[in-house]
């Protein structure tokens, strides 16, 4: 995995502490991942922007997804500060970004089944 999109230290780690649970932990992220982009395409308030980015940004965080956490960091600041400007331009840098980093989760899931 690329290390400026993915931590793989903090895959490991969670490897280590959800053992058998692992995959089903990155089944949960890219489904929340899903489901939080689609938050984000549609909102229509500041604060769901900055709620949804804010929770993106741990989840993200949690799961060593360097890029996507700066990004949903930078996203929350400008939607608390002028939701106009550059708002959208960042959710599309935050569904690119996990466009890219998804098929490396998924390659991690299968990795670890292959464990099993």
């Amino acid at each position: 995995m690329d290390d400026t999109h993915v931590d793989r230290d903090v895959l490991s780690a969670l490897q280590e502490v959800m053992e058998d649970g692992y995959a089903d932990l990155l089944d949960i992220f890219l489904a929340d991942s899903e489901a939080r982009l689609t938050v984000l395409r549609e909102a229509t308030s500041c604060a769901l922007l900055v709620e949804t980015a804010h929770s993106f940004k741990g989840s993200g965080s949690n799961m060593g997804a360097v890029r996507l956490t700066e990004l949903c960091h930078q996203l929350e600041q400008q939607a608390k500060v002028s939701p106009s400007a550059g708002v959208q331009d960042l959710v599309g840098e935050i569904d690119r970004e996990f466009a890219r980093i998804r098929p490396l989760y998924e390659a991690e899931r299968q990795r670890s089944l292959a464990k099993i």
